[in-house]
């Protein structure tokens, strides 16, 4: 047993020749994925329709395979088709050459515009390519290139794929691939010749055909016909008698002061350059048959003018410098700066008599100086200069960033209203050039919460724009900021209001810059009102007319009402007297006896309805209706009331923020109310001063007419009369309306305690604008400038009439819209909206480019005008516009022409002998006083059907694809052997 046991020790010994080698496993990574991808066997298609290649969707997969730590990635590139009808398909399908093998002789595709090079080469519609993953990786060795060559192979003939397959080597940018194709009985090689000096013999048709020929190595006598597709391409690059349209603003002028260059609020538009760099004409003769033409280095029938088709490029300027992208980029870059308005300028230029006005406790130290502050006559001198002054107490006038002729041209655009002799009446300046206020333009602000296109903010963000850009940059754009928040602080103290804003309260649509203006315009408009009122109504008991003519009575200090006032006495607002804030407040706190002494009522509060009823009514605005109080009979007249406090966006944050601190408990809800119903008790005491005698019911049925249930019920005596009661919440024992109404005593709106407190605010606005940044300025500013970009582009669209750039619009507004409503939009996002702009300012000048080189304007007949306009829409769009009627159509001769002007410029240039020596000899025979520049690529196909390798094989598709430039030359050939028949 021992003996026999001893051999058996021995088999754990044997070596395993089974286990697969790292090739074997490439091979296999290859396979599977081929498996995966479902390319196996074979799948006949549609024949390629016309243009497919360009028109189509072509798609790809890509993967991740390794032979041993060598990472490759295998791709398939294919067309995207409708899948054929699956019907009798194995009988038809069983000796059929493969799909790829059948493509190389379609001649429906040739030369491509846009397409995969090998596509181009070979006109494929599926292949799969192995490359190696790193970008700076490549197989350089001819081994490792055999070695590749053997896995696909082997690949191929283990799956039954039919797909070609190729794999890359060399360098990535010389674009080399070797590959195969099996199908039944069929093998084609794709090889590839690639060469930087062109061989001379290999310049022309003849030399490529003797190629062609031996490479096919066909012994049938006489050869099968090769049938020919050529194209030339000539570049023009010389637009000679075209200058670019677009006049550059004298930047010189600018700074020197003249203002003509550009018109403040108005952007640029345009490119600097001209945006089109080269016009391509490619020259083709699509079907030709050996034999038919002659082309050798002696002779050539090739004449680009005679060639059937004629197809065109253009070739865009790489970034071309844009006015208008320009201008917001830079104003863009503001918004990453971080200094103050101080640092850039220097010291403090918001100093005014020694004291700093941006500490706010300063100013409101203001309400306790009774010293009048004297008015002089408004002009264009004091008022715009006033600032200006101040500023020249720390700075010379020559270190001023802007000089004084651009400051008072744009204070002057600014603050049209300064101009004019005429007292301020505070009407917004609205201009007729802009766009009507219902249009679509004019509403933008809506969605890019900007500001409308004829208010101050809309025009101020223009101004610093171009400020930005032309006078001075960032130390411009703190100078004229502080010339503005100054000229903000002159309007307040003097009761002028700025012009350009709309009235009422802020508008929570816009930018908080716009609404901090509206807001201060607001406490402009009240501070003015009630200087007015004590002006014309010096003492505290005005006699009012109530019958008849209740709403022209002298107390309606509103502000709609106060514009009726003024009209009615004339220029009040030219020689008045300031009242100081120190006296306004001690007339706002009078006590409440003193109050009521002047209506010969002591207590307002103990007093029932009927000692009310005594006073004498105050305030009343005009009667309602028919409506009568419910207890005396008395008319039922609307009070004057306070206007609510409006409201910028920031400080109705501020508040629900106070409001939700309070919480859910009952003190907190109770507090709340209290807060909430200020306004309410304002309106309480205006209605009992206006209705002597009234009550909760008769209040209730104007203010909120739903909480005053009416029925109809039966009386004793049996009619049908209306009976009024309270809804059930005011019933609510403790209701906050009930308390209020207690608590109201009969004061007409005028003598309230203020509601809003126009000073406090005012100051807070000032100190607001003072402390802005250049950077925070931008922010605010930034969805006014995309705005006006935004209509400026649209503006010069509709001039072109380009519907790409219609859609592309459209995408920009809603992408705008929705970044710009968050209240800190991110860098990218807004850079990416700037980018877009440009992109279509770009596409614009490119139009207008080439409507101008192209004539349009100058065609005399409609047709041909519309049929060129057609032509350029095309080019703008498309990687390649077909020229209808060849060299022979409108189109066409336009090119010839612009051709020949360029050749004959080029002629001029050069002596005939230097000429000599930089041409060669068969270019300049071609070329002498040629109409065309010598070709910038030379294109060929030669295809056949031959069968190899021997006379007695399968007939089969050969072609071989040849480009020649100036420092380049390739030829990609695919010749298909009969493997079954050799």
């Amino acid at each position: 047993m021992a003996a026999d046991s001893e051999p058996e020790s021995e088999v754990f010994e044997i070596t395993d020749f089974t286990t697969a080698s790292e090739w074997e496993r490439f091979i296999s990574k290859i396979e599977e994925v081929l498996n995966d991808w479902k390319l196996i066997g074979n799948s006949l298609g549609k024949p390629l329709e016309k243009g497919i290649f360009t028109s189509g969707t072509w798609e790809e997969k890509s993967d991740e395979i390794s032979f041993a730590d060598f990472k490759f990635s295998i791709t398939h590139h294919y067309l995207v088709q409708e899948s054929p009808d699956k019907e009798g398909k194995d009988e038809v399908l069983e000796d059929v050459i493969p799909q790829s093998v059948q493509d190389l002789l379609c001649m429906n595709n040739d030369f491509p515009p846009r397409a995969h090079c090998l596509v181009r080469w070979y006109g494929l519609r599926e292949f799969v390519v192995i490359a190696p993953a790193a970008n700076n990786d490549a197989v350089l060795s001819e081994s490792k290139c055999n070695l590749l060559l053997s896995s696909v192979s082997v690949a191929l003939g283990n799956t039954g794929c039919q797909v070609p397959l190729f794999v890359q080597i060399h360098h990535k940018w010389r674009r080399m691939y070797v590959g195969e194709c099996q199908g039944p009985g069929v093998r084609t090689d794709f090889e590839m010749v690639h060469l930087r000096k062109v061989p001379n013999q290999y310049t022309h048709l003849s030399g490529l055909l003797d190629i062609f020929k031996s490479k096919i190595g066909c012994t049938l006598t006489p050869l099968p016909p090769v049938s020919i597709a050529i194209r030339f391409t000539y570049v023009l690059q010389d637009w000679q008698q075209y200058f670019w349209p677009q006049q550059p603003p004298d930047i010189d002028a600018l700074v020197g002061g003249e203002v003509g260059g550009l018109e403040f609020g108005k952007l640029p538009f345009g490119a600097c350059e001209d945006p089109i760099s080269e016009l391509h004409l490619a020259t083709t003769w699509p079907h030709l048959t050996e034999g038919i033409i002659v082309d050798n280095d002696v002779y050539s029938d090739l004449d680009p003018v005679q060639a059937p088709h004629w197809s065109v490029r253009v070739r865009k300027a790489d970034n071309p410098q844009c006015l208008l992208g320009d201008f917001v980029t830079e104003f863009f870059k503001i918004c990453r700066r971080k200094e103050s308005t101080d640092e850039i300028l220097g010291r403090s230029t918001f100093e005014e008599e020694g004291r700093e006005v941006a500490d706010i406790t300063h100013a409101l130290s203001k309400l306790t100086e009774p010293a009048p502050v004297p008015i002089h006559k408004l002009s264009v001198s004091n008022m715009v200069h006033t600032a200006k002054k101040k500023i020249r107490k720390q700075r010379g006038a020559e270190e001023s960033p802007l000089n004084n002729d651009v400051l008072n041209t744009i204070l002057l655009f600014l603050f049209p209203d300064a101009a004019s002799e005429k007292p301020l009446d505070g009407t917004s300046s609205t201009d007729n050039s802009n766009p009507p206020l219902e249009s679509e333009e004019y509403n933008l602000y809506n969605q890019f919460k900007s500001a409308p296109s004829d208010s101050l903010t809309y025009k101020l963000a223009l101004c610093l724009c171009m400020v930005n850009f032309y006078h001075g940059g960032l130390k411009g754009v703190a100078h004229l900021w502080q010339e503005f928040v100054l000229e903000m602080r002159f309007r307040w103290e003097n009761n002028f209001l700025i012009p350009g804003l709309a009235s009422g309260p802020p508008d929570l649509r816009c930018c908080l810059l716009h609404q901090k203006l509206q807001m201060l315009n607001c406490c402009i408009e009240r501070k003015k009102a009630r200087d007015e009122g004590r002006k014309t109504n010096p003492s505290d008991n005005v006699t009012n007319t109530y019958s008849g003519d209740a709403g022209k009575s002298g107390d309606q200090l509103g502000p709609d009402n106060l514009k009726d006032m003024d009209k009615e006495k004339g220029e009040v607002g030219k020689s008045w007297d300031s009242w100081s804030d120190s006296e306004e407040e001690f007339f706002e706190c009078l006590s409440d006896t003193e109050e009521l002494k002047g209506n010969g009522q002591e207590s307002g509060k103990k007093g029932g309805p009927k000692e009310m009823a005594s006073l004498k009514p105050e305030g009343r605005l005009h009667q309602h209706g028919k409506l009568t109080l419910l207890h005396n009979g008395e008319p039922l007249y609307i009070p004057v009331t306070q206007e609510p406090a409006p409201m910028t966006e920031d400080l109705l944050e501020e508040q629900s923020e106070v409001l939700a601190k309070l919480g859910t408990s009952a003190e907190g809800a109770h507090l709340r109310a209290r807060m909430q119903s200020a306004c309410l008790l304002s309106d309480m005491e205006s209605f009992k001063a206006a209705n002597p005698g009234c009550f909760l019911e008769d209040f209730v049925r104007w203010y909120s007419p739903r909480d005053y249930i009416e029925e109809e019920v039966i009386d004793e005596k049996g009619n049908m009369v209306l009976k009024g009661e309270l809804s059930a919440r005011m019933k609510i024992p403790s209701n906050m309306w009930v308390e209020a109404w207690e608590t109201a005593k009969p004061i007409p709106a005028r003598r309230q305690r203020r509601l809003f407190d126009d000073t406090r605010e005012a100051e807070k606005v000032l100190h607001y604008l003072a402390v802005q940044k250049p950077a925070d300025l931008a922010r605010h500013l930034l969805p006014c400038v995309i705005h006006a970009a935004i209509l400026k582009v649209k503006e010069e669209e509709s001039l072109e009439n380009i519907s790409s750039v219609k859609k592309i619009i459209k995408q920009i507004i809603s992408h705008s819209s929705k970044v710009l409503h968050f209240p800190n939009p991110e860098d990218k996002k807004l850079e990416e909206i700037i980018h877009q702009i440009t992109n279509v300012e770009a596409i614009i000048a490119r139009a207008r480019s080439l409507k101008a080189k192209f004539g349009t304007e100058k065609c005399e007949q409609e047709e041909e005008k519309e049929d060129l306009e057609r032509f350029v829409s095309c080019l703008l769009e498309q990687p390649e516009v077909l020229v209808v009627g060849a060299g022979r159509g409108h189109a066409g001769r336009i090119i010839h022409k612009l051709f020949v002007n360029a050749q004959r410029a080029a002629a001029m240039a050069p002596p005939e002998e230097d000429l000599k020596r930089m041409v060669p000899p068969e270019e300049r025979r071609q070329n002498l006083a040629a109409d065309f520049p010598p070709t910038a690529g030379r294109e060929l196909i030669l295809r056949t059907t031959v069968p190899r390798p021997a006379p007695y094989s399968r007939a089969l598709p050969q072609r071989m694809y040849s480009v020649l430039t100036k420092e380049d030359f390739r030829l990609a050939g695919a010749f298909s052997s009969d493997t079954s028949f050799f």
